[in-house]
């Protein structure tokens, strides 16, 4: 069983310089009474996890584009300095433009864009792609085939090498004990040190201990 942890998590919780530490996803019911207040309104759940956490990884995107609205509504429920990370799914390419504007929406609460690549290794794909997206945008590809290993890209999902100016991490095999967090935070210590931002996301369970791991990584981090 988890505790409440509501009342120990408070808004400096992600302050931890250049460390972008959250959950993949926020809008989670059956996180009341754990994470989010037991009578919490889910129209309440960003703001709250806003508070908590500087960062969220948005997976709704790779199902579905949302409508502009939506995506000014989610900027305008968080603080300065937090960042939304949103999944692609490589489908269409000639979606990719409206996706891009589409996200653009959020200003400056837009991170990493994190690109979904479930075909086989097409480099001219590729080069469309990166030819396709805006210079200054922090894109990290995730290769779910094989045959991309070795890809040339600066920012591989769950790859710490690389010389670009950020990392992205999707945590996906729960329960993480302390030794297996405090072994994670020391491979991502010297990457801040380097002024490397770090972004990280731990997948969502039916129990609120998602944004526990998170917490205990920041705490580590501190």
């Amino acid at each position: 069983m988890f505790s409440v942890i509501t009342s120990a998590m408070v808004a400096t919780t992600a302050s931890v310089t250049g460390a972008y530490v959250g959950t993949s996803g926020f809008s989670y019911p059956s996180w009341r009474g754990g994470f989010y207040p037991a009578n919490a309104d889910p129209k309440t759940f960003l703001s709250f996890y806003a508070e908590r956490f500087d960062t969220v990884e948005l997976n709704t995107t790779g199902y579905r584009l949302p409508a502009e609205e939506q995506f000014a509504r989610w900027a305008s429920q968080t603080p300065d300095g937090f960042r939304f990370a949103v999944k692609m799914p490589l489908g269409r390419l000639d979606r990719v433009g409206t996706f891009v504007e589409r996200v653009g929406l959020l200003g400056d609460r837009l991170g990493p864009l994190r690109v979904v690549v479930q075909s086989k290794r097409d480099d001219g794909l590729l080069m469309f792609l990166q030819g396709s997206l805006p210079p200054g945008l922090e894109v990290a590809y995730d290769f779910r085939h094989e045959s991309w290993a070795g890809a040339d890209v600066r920012v591989h999902v769950n790859s710490l090498d690389g010389e670009a100016p950020f990392r992205y991490l999707r945590l996906r095999d729960p329960p993480y004990h302390d030794d297996a967090l405090e072994a994670l935070a020391d491979r991502i210590r010297p990457l801040l040190a380097e002024g490397i931002r770090v972004y990280a996301y731990f997948k969502h369970e039916d129990e609120p201990s998602a944004p526990q791991y998170a917490q205990q990584l920041l705490e580590l981090l501190r």
